[in-house]
């Protein structure tokens, strides 16, 4: 399936309402049997709260982390992902002659990070089962794109049966970069100068692990609630 990017960019109130307006353009997919909706925590989860309960699909988070240049944490030089997946970004790495141990030490001390809010926002629960899913990984935004190559390859490793990229605003060049990974990257928006994610939004105060942790349980009391109706309806058909 083929989504087509709009052709001017909105400017969304917060992630819920881009959330909303995500979810719209993936309705085709509602109620399809194995879908599965993961963001990536946190700014990804407001959003795909809003994507899963439209298209009554579950919601988790797939765990990765940027490893930011040090001295210049918002500069990617590449991210990891749970599942021991790693990424790295050669073209800022050989233009800046960062060295293999400086990579090793940052990706050490994300993956505390990573472990961290992982028993945080899961518990024990483990991750839904991948194989065979279609897969929706969702962001709030894409600049680099890194992390989400990291989802993506983490994803990859547990055997879907397609995985759609869907964000509300994105870099043209991300769009490009990932999409010979995937079967599909659907973006509301794709501005020639992204400058930051957080200029298309009007509030981008950052999503708390409160905040995560909060969505999560509600979108597994709302899919708890939704099953004694779904066997009815499928009672009613037979």
């Amino acid at each position: 399936m083929q989504f087509q990017m709009a052709e001017s960019p909105p400017l969304f109130r917060d992630r819920r309402e881009a959330g909303v307006l995500l979810a719209r353009r993936l309705l085709a997919l509602a109620d399809e049997p194995d879908l599965l909706v993961l963001a990536l925590p946190r700014g990804g989860v407001p959003i795909g709260y809003e994507v899963a309960r439209a298209l009554h699909a579950p919601l988790d988070v797939l765990l990765v982390r940027k490893l930011g240049v040090p001295g210049h944490a918002e500069l990617a030089m590449g991210a990891i992902a749970e599942g021991g997946i790693r990424v790295v970004n050669h073209e800022v790495v050989r233009a800046l002659g960062i060295a293999s141990w400086t990579i090793d030490r940052v990706a050490a001390e994300e993956k505390r990070i990573l472990e961290q809010r992982e028993r945080l926002y899961r518990g024990d629960r483990r991750l839904p089962a991948i194989a065979g899913a279609r897969v929706i990984l969702i962001d709030d935004g894409l600049a680099t794109g890194m992390t989400m190559q990291a989802a993506i390859a983490a994803v990859r490793a547990g055997g879907p049966a397609a995985i759609i990229v869907a964000v509300p605003v994105a870099a043209p060049e991300s769009i490009a970069e990932l999409k010979p990974l995937v079967n599909d990257v659907v973006a509301l928006a794709a501005p020639e100068f992204l400058y930051a994610i957080g200029m298309w939004y009007s509030d981008f105060t950052p999503t708390s692990d409160d905040e995560v942790r909060a969505l999560l349980a509600e979108s597994l009391r709302g899919r708890a609630s939704d099953q004694p109706h779904a066997r009815e309806a499928a009672l009613q058909q037979r």
